[in-house]
């Protein structure tokens, strides 16, 4: 199938330079959705049409060298075989110890040795690492020497909100005040360089923004709820690429036909309701996408209207015969055991990249627990809350049923959990400045800079977290199962110090400002830490960015909160019984592999989950869905109460 676009703008015009200054194209999009692929594609397109172009990547988990078969990393490499095109792989880490070490040492003549190590304290918000790499954003940013800078993984709405903390600079340095992003003193100098990265970003005629997604409902529903964040703040979307389309050729049976009529209409529904100026398709190719041939290949079916080649029969080595044994890799009775609750409250915590299906996983997990006897509630905390349109049943802010004996059903709705949080936090601000006798004291100005924090993303992160916290209160449940665990990033925000010397910060207004809640805070995190009490699975696909992003999370969350992850899902495996051709035997193939790197890379026992001709809706279908995955169909039943005859 060729490129398909709109007819008012094609994708060329969206990614193509047309003036003298430097221009920028920024990709967008969930890990897995061949983000990495079409940077790399457009990156070489554009060097080969003569102009010189940088590639930018601040992926954590990056796979440039892989694509490109090079060796690039932190440094700005050329890339062999193409004029014009060099790129770099930002290390996210390196970048963060690179921004804490330039905010601290102008620092270190003018305080004393107490103050700087509240400032070192205050540098390990997770928030900063996010500002550490729009820092390395804003220097690419100030490239003359190229007609174009491609940013594989753009910032977030999230990240450029961070940036317009706080909204009057002047006043807060003034106050030498701080915000979840550090002392405002050290953000004097960045003022200008982000309010011009703002600006650019801004600039429909120096930036593009495009984002790519999978031809499936949810990614589409991830794209249009990022790009109408961006949008709120001044940044529009010009280009949508959905990729990895099955081909018509290699759909050769009923299961297949459909999976691939269901792609289509996905299409078609983003053509019609993503307010985009171009859109364009890439199919699904046999193994992954790397070498310059392919990478040719992409940037002519996206941007010159070229066919795809699906090259079915040479991409690997794999006999289209051979059988992929996946039941072998699996441990059903390890997941069991992770899965059945004992004395206590048992809590289960899926969680994954968007896209990878973890509210479908957690929810068919909750009704086959329901379903063995145990009483059973679960939890999203998922902007998207799918749970509704997974049950089929109304699912509001507090637990109610969803039509099955055991199983009830909630959702943390994220604009009361914040209205909840900022009458709490303000309440309590007033009440702690409203008897102090200190005459230095503007109640009124103390309370607005308490207002401030609180348009920060992090104070919607934590207003999530105080919802969430409150669950480990329900009585009456052995299961508690949630859909969208807290990361690291989330967890780190309640480590912030308690007293800062004066700062006025997210942290001071969490565990500070409720010293009660504090010792609550401290106490769930126990239990998360607890591996008899909780269960922490992480929900992917066998594919190598998913598998990463996984990965580092996991560490992210051994390393900085001491959660160890316990389960791991691998999702949308292809069935055996379906799809026996050449191309699907390669794509089998290559998630066996990964299945044995995942085994390889996280020490917990795998629980393997197929691809369906549709998602699982409704308890039947959930039921149905619980007996084909790994260890559900096997959850041990509870103890019968015991009868007392008279």
């Amino acid at each position: 199938m060729a490129q398909s676009q709109s007819t008012t703008t094609s994708a060329r015009e969206v990614v193509e330079p047309s003036g003298d200054d430097t221009e920028f194209v920024f990709f967008s999009g969930k890990g897995g959705v061949g983000k990495s692929t079409v940077s790399c594609a457009t990156a070489t397109w554009l060097a080969d049409n003569d102009y010189e172009t940088l590639l930018v990547t601040t992926d954590p988990a990056p796979n440039l060298s892989d694509i490109f078969g090079q060796s690039i990393g932190h440094e700005v490499t050329a890339i062999d075989g193409i004029e014009n095109l060099s790129a770099i792989e930002i290390d996210p880490d390196t970048a963060a110890e690179e921004y804490r070490q330039e905010t601290i040492e102008p620092m270190r003549e003018l305080l004393g040795e107490e103050e700087i190590q509240t400032v070192e304290e205050q540098l390990n918000s997770p928030c900063v690492e996010e500002i550490a790499a729009f820092d390395n954003f804003v220097d690419f940013m100030d490239s003359p020497e190229y007609d174009v800078v491609v940013f594989d993984t753009a910032p977030t709405g999230h990240t450029i909100r961070l940036m317009e903390l706080p909204s009057d600079w002047n006043a807060e340095l003034e106050k030498g005040g701080s915000t979840c992003i550090g002392p405002a003193a050290s953000m004097e100098d960045k003022k200008q360089d982000y309010e011009r990265a703002i600006d650019t970003l801004q600039d429909e005629e120096r930036t593009s923004f495009a984002f790519v997604g999978k031809p499936e409902d949810s990614s589409i529903d991830e794209v249009e709820r990022s790009a109408s964040d961006l949008g709120d703040l001044g940044i529009e979307s010009q280009l949508l690429i959905l990729n990895g389309y099955l081909p018509e050729s290699v759909c050769e049976d009923p299961f297949f036909e459909g999976k691939r009529a269901d792609e289509q209409a996905v299409i078609e529904r983003a053509r019609e309701e993503f307010d985009a100026d171009a859109t364009a398709t890439y199919p699904l190719q046999p193994g992954e996408i790397a070498g310059l041939d392919l990478l040719a290949d992409v940037g002519g079916v996206l941007y010159d209207g070229a066919e795809a080649t699906v090259d079915v029969g040479t991409a690997t080595d794999v006999d289209a015969n051979g059988a992929v044994d996946f039941d072998s890799m699996a441990d059903a009775e390890a997941v069991v055991d992770q899965l059945t609750p004992s004395d206590e409250t048992q809590y289960l915590f899926f969680t994954g990249k968007g896209g990878v299906g973890k509210s479908t996983i957690a929810s068919t997990a909750a009704t086959k627990l329901a379903e063995a006897g145990h009483e059973t509630l679960v939890i999203t905390t998922d902007p998207a809350a799918h749970l509704e349109d997974i049950f089929g049943e109304p699912v509001g802010h507090e637990p109610t049923s969803v039509g099955q004996e055991n199983l009830d059903a909630a959702r943390i709705d994220q604009e009361k959990a914040l209205a909840e949080y900022r009458e709490q936090v303000l309440d309590h601000v007033t009440e702690m400045y409203e008897n102090k006798e200190d005459t230095q004291i503007d109640v009124d100005a103390a309370i607005a800079n308490v207002e401030e924090e609180l348009e920060s993303p992090c104070a919607e992160e934590m207003a999530a977290l105080e919802k969430f916290v409150s669950y480990f209160d329900e009585d009456g449940y052995d299961v508690v199962v949630f859909d969208t665990a807290p990361t690291g990033h989330t967890l780190r925000l309640l480590e912030l110090p308690s007293d800062w010397k004066g700062f006025m910060d997210l942290g001071s207004l969490t565990k500070g400002a409720a010293p009660a809640k504090g010792d609550q805070y401290d106490e769930v995190i126990e239990t998360m830490k607890d591996p008899e009490r909780s269960t922490f699975a992480f929900v992917m696909y066998p594919e190598y960015t998913p598998m990463m992003e996984a990965y580092r999370a996991a560490a992210d969350l051994k390393d900085q909160v001491g959660i160890e992850t316990s389960l791991v899902v691998a999702n949308y495996l292809l069935p055996e019984e379906y799809g026996d051709n050449a191309f699907f035997a390669n794509r089998r193939a290559q998630q066996a592999q990964y299945l044995e790197e995942i085994r390889d890379r996280f020490d917990a026992p795998l629980m393997l989950a197929p691809l369906r001709q549709d998602e699982p809706i409704g308890l039947e279908e959930l039921s149905a869905f619980g007996e084909e995955i790994t260890g559900l169909a096997d959850v041990v039943e509870a103890d019968a109460p015991e009868v007392t005859l008279s």
